[in-house]
């Protein structure tokens, strides 16, 4: 292991939360300039930066022929959404959810996360398969501009307020937020590239897979605008929308970044057997888990997100593990977890479902 692969990574990561807000500000005050309305910019272009890093790096690690290492980047990500971003930012301050997102937008994580699994099963994600799961994305945020007409009004408040649309506009403004952009997008381009690099080099230099590595290191080096979003808004009192970035992007991660990547490839996407009868069904798991821990009460209390926490911890032990000398202790640990500690979880979560529904009944 060399001293250049670290910097790899680490210049990789600065590069690609640089580059992601630099994108996002240009691009959203340039559509603005252009007569956009800030909703669909917000729906566009604000979801695209979160996880742009995600797609660039799933991007270049697809048409590098690390077809694990996209795999991991994506499911790696959605887990440590929910498991560690969710559960630390829970922590940090009880968080409110709302119901929409609890009938349309959870739902359609599930959905999509299934869908994935549906796809992949025969052992491989296809240019047809990227191009069906790409089409969701356009179909999920089509639905989302249409339905949320009526609320437009407070949606381009919230934006403004966010942006600062309402600025008399400078001289050659223009130019400026053109450049932004491309700025952004040759440091996210810039970026992913050492990362990758740097995650290969760590992956050979340790002796662990390239999905092992997707799974952690670079699912949360790109997770970390998703996890300063969420952590802020939990600190400024908005906590709904700590609750919605990370299923949005969740959902975005899975329709559009592992769709884009499939598509641009210039072979079918591998997907390991370790990620099919592990990773993925985790990935649905949290998934799923989200709904009725959501449905109690609205909102996620400080001991739903120790839970989550831990729940990452025993899930990236197992990782380590499995690609050390312990396998045994490995088996152990993941043979629990899906045999035990998530059904049992499971069962628990629908109790208080059940529960909180017939109080709901009731009033």
């Amino acid at each position: 292991m060399t001293l250049m692969t670290f910097v790899y990574l680490i210049g990789g990561l600065i590069l690609l939360v640089i580059g992601a807000e630099v994108l996002v500000r240009g691009a959203a005050k340039l559509a603005a300039q252009f007569g956009i309305p800030p909703l669909v910019v917000g729906l566009t272009v604000v979801a695209f930066g979160t996880s742009a890093p995600e797609t660039a790096v799933s991007v270049q690690a697809a048409l590098d022929g690390s077809g694990d290492l996209a795999i991991g980047n994506v499911v790696g990500s959605n887990i440590g959404n929910v498991l560690f971003i969710l559960g630390l930012t829970a922590l940090i301050a009880p968080l409110v959810v709302s119901r929409q997102l609890i009938r349309l937008d959870v739902p359609i994580m599930i959905g999509a996360s299934l869908l994935t699994l549906a796809l992949a099963w025969d052992g491989a994600l296809s240019r047809f398969d990227g191009a069906i799961l790409f089409a969701g994305i356009l179909a999920y945020t089509a639905f989302l501009i249409i339905s949320s007409r009526r609320d437009k009004a407070a949606a381009d408040d919230e934006f403004e307020k966010e942006y600062g649309q309402h600025e008399a506009p400078r001289p050659h403004a223009w130019m400026i937020n053109t450049l932004l952009v491309l700025v952004g997008l040759a440091l996210l381009v810039g970026g992913a590239h050492f990362l990758v690099e740097g995650a290969v080099g760590l992956a050979r230099a340790l002796g662990l897979s390239e999905l092992v590595i997707g799974l952690t290191v670079v699912a949360i080096g790109t997770s970390l605008p998703e996890l300063a979003t969420s952590v802020l808004a939990a600190i400024r009192g908005e906590r709904d929308i700590a609750v919605g970035n990370i299923v949005g992007s969740n959902i975005f991660n899975l329709l559009c970044v592992l769709g884009l990547a499939s598509l641009v490839s210039p072979e079918a996407i591998v997907v390991s057997a370790n990620a099919l009868a592990f990773d993925i069904p985790v990935m649905i798991g949290v998934a799923l888990a989200c709904l009725p821990i959501f449905f109690t009460g609205y909102s996620i209390a400080r001991w739903e997100g120790l839970v989550f926490l831990a729940y990452y911890a025993a899930y990236t032990t197992y990782l380590i593990l499995s690609t050390s000398a312990e396998t045994v202790f490995a088996d152990r640990l993941g043979h629990a977890m899906l045999g035990y500690v998530l059904p049992l979880t499971a069962v628990t979560l629908l109790v208080l479902a059940a529960q909180a529904w017939r109080r709901q009944q009731s009033t």
